[in-house]
């Protein structure tokens, strides 16, 4: 949420393009950016071979989450709104970021158990604010990790893993503990993640609690 929150300030780069695309389906915007996900997910996850495909990964991440805001602002400019797209858009959401998230997850770069508490983290995140709707409560966008901050992290790191691979430093070592940069990232998901999680559910029950 700490990102999501400035959204606003991305209209500049956002309306321009939109203005353009009248005639287009938002759906059709929302599929190039489901596939430009998946296809960062697999250059991160190729990448402790082919350290350039880092620089590839972090570039489709963030032009992958370029569109899934594009195709809403595109629906919303011409009144192509509708409850079908805002589902899809939802859904491809979550298949977004296990492909982004999912790549660094099961790679040589990352921990497995760690990678698998990181989409945890993730996915129970955006499911709190969604369930919250779905009971009936606001939709919650609230807490410390929301899908802005998490396309911003997810393009970082990957740049700054391969810079220390060119310093010199894939790993930042402390005692006998070794940790990639992209590793640290997951480790942020997993804590973060799960604690938004938690304060968006402590968060609607309390706003269920004032109905009753």
């Amino acid at each position: 949420m700490v990102l999501d929150a400035q959204r606003g300030k991305a209209e500049f780069a956002l309306l321009p393009v939109a203005k353009k695309m009248e005639r287009v389906n938002p759906n059709i915007i929302s599929w190039i950016g489901l596939i430009l996900a998946l296809l960062s997910g697999i250059a991160l996850y190729l990448s402790f071979e082919m350290h350039y495909l880092l620089i590839v990964g972090a570039a489709l991440v963030i032009i992958s989450g370029y569109f899934d805001a594009l195709d809403g602002k595109v629906a919303k400019l011409f009144g192509k709104a509708s409850k079908k797209g805002d589902y899809l858009d939802h859904v491809f959401d979550r298949y977004a970021d296990v492909f982004m998230i999912g790549g660094v997850a099961v790679s040589a770069w990352c921990n497995p158990y760690l990678g698998v508490l990181a989409l945890v983290g993730v996915l129970l995140t955006s499911y709190m604010g969604t369930q919250a709707q779905a009971v009936g409560a606001p939709r919650l966008y609230s807490g410390l990790l929301g899908r802005a901050d998490r396309v911003v992290l997810s393009t970082v790191f990957p740049l700054l893993q391969f810079i220390f691979i060119q310093a010199g430093y894939p790993f930042l070592t402390i005692g006998d503990i070794s940790v990639s940069w992209l590793e640290l990232m997951m480790i942020w998901f997993a804590l973060v993640g799960n604690l938004t999680a938690v304060q968006r559910g402590i968060i609607t029950w309390r706003n269920l609690s004032k109905e009753e």
